[in-house]
């Protein structure tokens, strides 16, 4: 195929140009991938189920003052697996569970009330 010597430079101009806006729209336009929207998708649900869920939690703990005692006076690292053992997320879905009792047990240490 000949191609004529003043269209190589439009050819070239337009990848040129097809690639400077594809680094401009990804680096300062917002623009993200398919997979970067699903984990954001996921965060977002996650996010939202927690925050619903961490009130019946604390109002759970809140009938128990004396474990709420004992969670206050271990160390952060056990939070998790203290708010569990002591049964506060056991109608959460296994899914959030965790994240529930770490939102709970920051609530519960950090003196926020429920809302």
């Amino acid at each position: 195929m000949n191609i004529s010597p003043n269209v190589k430079p439009a050819i070239w101009g337009m990848a040129a140009g097809a690639v400077a806006t594809m680094v401009v729209g990804f680096s300062w336009g917002g623009w993200i991938t398919r997979g970067t929207a699903g984990q954001m998708e996921t965060a977002s649900a996650t996010a939202a189920v927690v925050k619903v869920l961490t009130p019946r939690c604390v109002a759970l703990a809140e009938q128990q003052t004396d474990k709420v005692a004992v969670l206050k006076q271990e160390s952060k690292w056990k939070h998790r697996d203290f708010v569990v053992a002591a049964g506060w997320v056991d109608d959460v879905v296994d899914n959030y569970r965790y994240e529930v009792a770490i939102a709970c047990a920051d609530t519960l240490i950090g003196g926020q009330t429920t809302s």
